[in-house]
């Protein structure tokens, strides 16, 4: 939300007015990009730092961060959201039909192609398995762990910051109320998608995270309450963990 915040107001700032037609529409489109991507970076920085320096877990410090981000987000807008972006924000990226599909859909897609297969393929991608299931022994075998986690937390971030970018670009505004429960969904679909809790696995996350948003729009069609839907995606989301579990006790005790 922080970086959704700055590049708003970035575009706004450079557009131009509206009644001159914002003329420099696709500059600052670019400019927010860019700033959003590397004020995801600065926290993903933030976080990683914090995590291998002061050994607290990393849901903790993320969770933490969260607070911080949010808050500052709603100190920079008063608590208001940042109008006034150009209608181009929409035509030109967040509802642009390319096959038709909305842009945002085809960069998501590459963005978890591109990422599957650094994971499946690439040393990379190994050492990351290795850190998230035993990052001592990924030490001990010559892993840099504290460089690693801290790059890891670096591409996380840079890939949030782009995520707030198209989340105003496809509602040219940074509803800075509407995101309370975004946290919850992310960790249900993540899980649900087979990432481990406990580290060392994870598969998936991209069929993860179509089962919270298809289980929303069923209790819409359905006219069920909008409040049930974080009830029932938190019920979800204790489920996947408990089975997560129980998998991980079944290995242990058959290792």
């Amino acid at each position: 939300m922080f970086s959704e915040v700055i590049a708003a107001k970035l575009i706004v700032a450079m557009a131009g007015s509206a009644t001159a037609g914002y003329p420099h529409a696709l500059v600052a489109i670019l400019a927010g990009t860019l700033v959003a991507i590397l004020v995801g970076v600065a926290w993903g920085t933030l976080n990683g730092v914090l995590v291998t320096r002061l050994k607290i877990p990393s849901f903790i410090i993320t969770l933490g961060t969260l607070g911080m981000a949010l808050g500052l987000a709603q100190v920079i807008t008063a608590g208001t959201d940042v109008t006034g972006l150009p209608p181009q924000m929409i035509t030109d990226l967040g509802m642009k039909q390319v096959a038709g599909l909305p842009l945002p859909v085809w960069i998501a897609a590459a963005i978890a192609v591109i990422a599957g297969l650094v994971l499946a393929t690439t040393r990379f991608g190994r050492h990351t398995y290795a850190v998230g299931s035993n990052a001592e022994a990924a030490r001990r075998s010559g892993i840099d762990v504290r460089r690693h986690q801290i790059t890891l937390f670096v591409f996380m971030g840079a890939l949030a910051g782009l995520a707030g970018l198209l989340d105003i670009a496809r509602y040219t505004t940074t509803e800075v109320s509407g995101h309370s429960s975004d946290n919850l969904t992310a960790i249900a679909a993540v899980i649900i998608g087979g990432a481990s809790l406990f580290g060392g696995r994870g598969s998936g996350t991209a069929i993860g995270v179509m089962i919270p948003a298809v289980l929303n729009n069923g209790l819409v069609i359905i006219n069920v309450q909008p409040f049930w839907q974080t009830v029932a995606i938190g019920a979800i989301l204790i489920v996947a963990v408990g089975i997560d579990d129980v998998k991980r006790r079944r290995q242990l005790r058959a290792s």
